[in-house]
């Protein structure tokens, strides 16, 4: 505190730092992130099936397909559920199931999943049983 020129005390420094500690009181404290994406992504080996976790939250599906089927449609996106949210510190496993007349080329891998914060991921490649894929 210091006197004015009017012999009034002026209690700056004692205001601002009041001032400054209620603002910082103020602010809330940075919370961890508690929940994180994962996904799933099934891989173009033009073969047909569904991945799965455990816990629940993953359920996708990939449709065979055939680049080389005369007047061929393009490769369908995969249905269902193929991110989810899961807790931080959560293993997730998975379960790759191919459809009738495909096989699991590749993956999941990686399995299980820790989820951490930021990316999380699997990947898996089905075939058709005849031989025709594009990787593998």
């Amino acid at each position: 505190m210091r006197k004015n020129g009017k012999g009034a005390w002026r209690a700056t420094g004692i205001v601002t730092a009041l001032a400054t500690a209620a603002a910082i009181a103020s602010v809330a404290p940075v919370q961890a992130q508690s929940t994180a994406q994962l996904s799933a992504w099934v891989s173009d080996g033009w073969g047909g099936g569904t991945i799965t976790s455990q816990p629940a939250g993953i359920h996708c599906h990939q449709t065979a397909w055939d680049p080389y089927a005369t007047d061929p449609e393009p490769q369908p996106y995969p249905t269902g559920t193929c991110t989810a949210s899961f807790e931080v510190g959560t293993t997730v496993t998975f379960t790759a199931t191919p459809d009738s007349g495909s096989y699991v080329n590749d993956g999941p891998t990686p399995n299980p999943v820790t989820i951490r914060t930021g990316y999380n991921f699997t990947w898996v490649m089905f075939c058709p049983d005849g031989g025709l894929c594009s990787a593998g």
